[in-house]
């Protein structure tokens, strides 16, 4: 027992030297062979250890196993610290089950005492929480995972080392070894354990699984089932972990400057399964967990890359995922982003005056000036500095954003078309229309700025006097 977790410890790098390890010690037989275990390997591999029992405060015998570890950590000289929360409590006033609720219980107990007993090596990636998962915990999670039509992570099922930034790793050193092995180990020590009688019941789903479903395997199916269950989820694991990879770099290459939005042709280039895996990975940055986005919902956002016209589709936690032409949006809904709504009135400057600059909200600015049209120049062609008949301007300019009645001409003819088909036509997206700036007279758009301007106030043989207008700042 101890070469082979010793062996699988090192294998998955769990413990160094100097490490600061909680072990979560309930006083099952998992837990107390794992109190062994890290108390034998600390004999090669040099670390701190010390128990945290949580009583959840459910079973009348519970303190019972709390005086059964607080003697084993005696004997032992190993420091033992007991937390009582009232997790039934907890678990009605936050609208939980009561595993999960008293999951959230241990981990922020595990967490509290390291941080109170070795702060630096908590700051320094040292401090670990060691729990008692075995092999059967990985094949009765495989299971309950598999029926409710997990992907690849939660086939993989419980991993031997678990990352989390900011927080201690979680460590399972007994996931290499059975529940069959666990208690004969035990016994050949001569040591006992407790028995907590929830886990006898068939309440809980994974009692069932343990219980019935796995026993009927390991006897009518294969006797060597949970053993190559587990290797199945390395294999799982290692297969997610080269997919995640391989889903971080699509992501890079596929996902717009300013992180809201996705492009449809640079996605539609992966396979299918990637480009699922990068719509996962992008609502993992919205939503604070993942267990209300569905198969479905991907399906359904899958669906918005491969049709043209504006469509949207609505998530779990207000999230709203939009197709606008080349691009997929996602927003929180209610968190769009603000429109300008102010109206700017501008007083040309006379020929020859000095230019005058409007400051516009994002340190935007719009500078104008007027001066005398010689024909030999070349007209301006750059995107954000355009000219116009100075002379054809009768009324007051304003910047603003987009009117119900504005409109544009687009040709020699003057013939014209309003500025909302043309932002169709040359497929601006929905929520991009209402940020443009537009200079207008009254609602005749001289320039969608960014685009084009109005064929109407173009220079032409017969322009006296050109209005220079460059925009800077803003994207």
């Amino acid at each position: 027992m101890i070469n082979k977790v010793t062996d699988y410890v090192k294998k998955h790098n769990m413990l160094c030297a100097g490490d600061t390890v909680v072990a979560g010690i309930s006083g099952g037989a998992d837990s107390v062979c794992l109190l062994f275990v890290l108390s034998e390997i600390q004999k090669q591999i040099p670390f701190q250890l010390m128990v945290v029992h949580v009583n959840h405060l459910i079973r009348e015998n519970a303190s019972m196993d709390a005086d059964y570890v607080r003697k084993l950590c005696k004997n032992m000289s190993i420091p033992f610290y007991l937390v009582e929360k009232d997790v039934s409590f907890l678990a009605k006033k936050n609208k939980l089950s009561c595993e999960e609720a008293g999951r959230k219980v241990r981990y922020a107990a595990f967490e509290e005492q390291l941080q109170k007993k070795d702060r630096e090596a908590f700051k320094n990636h040292q401090a670990k929480i060691a729990v008692a998962h075995n092999l059967n915990d990985r094949a009765e999670t495989m299971l309950f995972h598999l029926c409710r039509g997990s992907g690849l992570n939660g086939l993989a099922s419980i991993r031997p080392v678990k990352k989390r930034d900011g927080k201690p790793d979680i460590i399972r050193p007994l996931l290499s070894v059975s529940r069959i092995e666990i208690e004969k180990y035990l016994t050949k020590l001569g040591v006992k354990w407790c028995i907590d009688c929830t886990n006898e019941e068939d309440t809980y789903t994974r009692n069932r699984i343990r219980h019935h479903i796995l026993p009927c395997i390991e006897k009518e199916i294969s006797g060597g089932a949970i053993l190559n269950m587990g290797r199945a989820a390395d294999i799982l694991a290692e297969t997610d972990d080269f997919v995640q990879k391989e889903t971080e770099k699509a992501y890079n290459s596929c996902v717009a400057s300013n992180g809201d939005a996705i492009s449809v042709a640079c996605m539609l280039k992966y396979h299918p399964f990637i480009q699922k895996q990068v719509i996962l990975y992008f609502l993992k940055k919205l939503t604070p967990a993942l267990k209300d986005i569905t198969s479905t919902h991907v399906e359904n956002v899958l669906s918005l890359f491969h049709k043209d016209a504006n469509r949207q589709v609505h998530l779990p936690y207000g999230i709203l995922v939009r197709r606008n032409y080349e691009e997929v949006c996602f927003v929180k809904e209610g968190e769009e982003p603000s429109f300008h709504s102010d109206v700017f009135l501008i007083k040309l400057p006379k020929p020859y005056e000095a230019s005058k600059c409007i400051f516009l909200p994002n340190e935007e600015t719009m500078e104008f000036r007027v001066f005398a049209y010689n024909n030999s120049e070349n007209i301006m062609q750059n995107k954000y500095t355009k000219w116009f008949d100075y002379d054809k301007i009768e009324k007051s300019l304003t910047i603003r954003t987009r009117q119900t009645k504005d409109y544009i001409t687009f040709n020699a003819e003057n013939e014209k078309k309003t500025v909302q088909d043309y932002m169709v036509d040359e497929k601006i997206s929905r929520d991009q229309r209402e940020k443009i700036w537009l200079l207008a007279e009254e609602n005749h758009i001289l320039w969608v700025v960014g685009h084009r301007i109005s064929s109407f106030y173009k220079i032409s043989n017969g322009t006296k006097y050109i209005l220079e207008v460059h925009f800077r700042g803003g994207q």
